[in-house]
């Protein structure tokens, strides 16, 4: 099979989830035979020999407004972009033109020209990493004042774009079973395979939490991204206080701003900003507990990190989705800010607890994650595609190779 896949970014060692996301499927397609020409709309670090960088060109301010795509399908657009992708289309025959997340839907439009006059047009493939409606309606209702609108024009964007890859994919994949239904439940939709992350990382073995390790608790992730901050400085608001009164401490530990993070150590003087740091390991060693604050789902990398560095985890009900954890057997679930910061108080010392649930959630993920296994199915859920010509009946969700009828209503399909 000859695939021309479109991404973000390939960074070697990857920096955050999307671009392991990415990474891992390409390596993983790669080795299961497919031969990759991979086109990045960011400067990539380390790339294979197939991937090519494109030019980007942001744009101003006023030109992302006026735009018709939304500045998260707009990376990497230019007219030496399109020239060059139009090229590579034109040069050789492909079986299939993998869209690898929104990033990337700037391209759409090259892409169905292609398919349109080609004599052998390529299946389109759109490999989502979020039901980004969701997301971006999301982000619209945690604004307020002007930026409420702004958000709003963008929602709209997004809705749009993503609507126009679901009804041209031939195949989608996501990685949470939720998102799936949210998928199929989309007008117009392909056949939706279920495709979640591989974990190939460290694992520690073995661990024991007890009176020696510091009673911290700990978070772990990039933040660059408003919705992860959003949801970072509404759990800050609710518990750091809670925290430092109960003699806890609390790490946040991951990349961002030098500015952003500034303001954030003077509004939260309790609680400990490291920045960018080369290994995280250390820190999750020394930390009884794991925090995903997150109020958007989609899969969460960071969630493998924590289960096989054996650091329980404590989350909102939302933000785990795809993984075989079972609430207050694995791990623990809450409902909102302040009961997760009063989770925290109630477990950090109760030893036989955490180290029976990070005992659960290692055995529970330990052979779930197969970057081999993922991008085998990959492949055969790529070579299974068929090029819709009617778009009548029941949309199929796929779960590994097994087919069976859509679980979602498509009531509601409006803005």
């Amino acid at each position: 099979m000859d695939c021309l896949w479109l991404t973000l970014a390939y960074v070697d060692p990857p920096t955050n989830g999307q671009l392991i996301y990415s990474k891992g499927l390409m390596d993983s397609v790669a080795r299961a035979g497919v031969r990759l020409t991979s086109w990045a709309m960011r400067p990539s670090r380390n790339p294979p020999a197939d991937l090519r960088d494109v030019p980007m060109q942001p744009g101003t301010r006023l030109q992302r407004v006026l735009s018709a795509d939304p500045v998260v399908g707009g990376h990497g657009r230019s007219i030496a972009a399109a020239r060059a992708i139009g090229q590579t289309l034109a040069a050789r025959r492909f079986d299939a033109v993998v869209f690898d997340s929104i990033s990337a839907g700037w391209a759409l439009s090259l892409v169905e020209h292609h398919r349109r006059t080609a004599s052998s047009p390529p299946r389109l493939v759109y490999l989502a990493h979020n039901h980004e409606i969701t997301v971006a309606r999301r982000i619209v209702q945690t604004a307020s004042g002007p930026m409420r609108l702004v958000r709003a024009l963008e929602a709209l964007k997004v809705i749009r774009l993503e609507r126009r890859l679901i009804a041209a994919a031939d195949l989608l994949t996501s990685n949470t079973p939720e998102d799936c239904q949210a998928f199929a439940a989309e007008p117009m939709a392909p056949p939706v395979a279920f495709l979640p992350p591989g974990y190939d990382g460290p694992r520690v073995h073995a661990r024991r939490i007890d009176a020696d390790t510091p009673r911290r608790v700990v978070i772990v992730g990039s933040f660059d991204w408003q919705p992860k901050r959003t949801s970072l400085e509404s759990f800050l608001q609710a518990g750091a206080l809670m925290l430092a009164r109960a003699g806890i401490g609390l790490q946040v530990v991951g990349a961002a701003e030098e500015s952003y993070l500034a303001g954030m150590r003077q509004r939260f003087p309790t609680v400990e900003f490291t920045g960018p740091v080369d290994d995280v390991r250390p820190y999750m060693a020394q930390a009884r507990l794991a925090l995903v604050p997150d109020q958007l789902g989609g899969f969460k990398l960071k969630g493998l990190d924590y289960v096989f560095a054996r650091l329980p985890i404590l989350a909102m009900r939302i933000a785990l989705p795809g993984m075989p954890l079972q609430d207050g057997l694995s791990f623990g679930l809450f409902d909102s800010h302040v009961a997760m910061a009063e989770g925290i108080v109630a477990v950090i010392d109760d030893f036989a607890t955490l180290n029976a649930r990070h005992e659960r959630a290692y055995a529970a993920c330990d052979r779930e994650f197969d970057w081999d296994r993922i991008g085998r199915s990959l492949v055969q859920h790529m070579r299974e595609a068929e090029p819709r010509r009617s778009l009548r009946g029941p949309v199929p969700i796929v779960e590994g190779v097994r087919k069976e009828p859509s679980l979602s209503s498509r009531a509601e399909r409006g803005i």
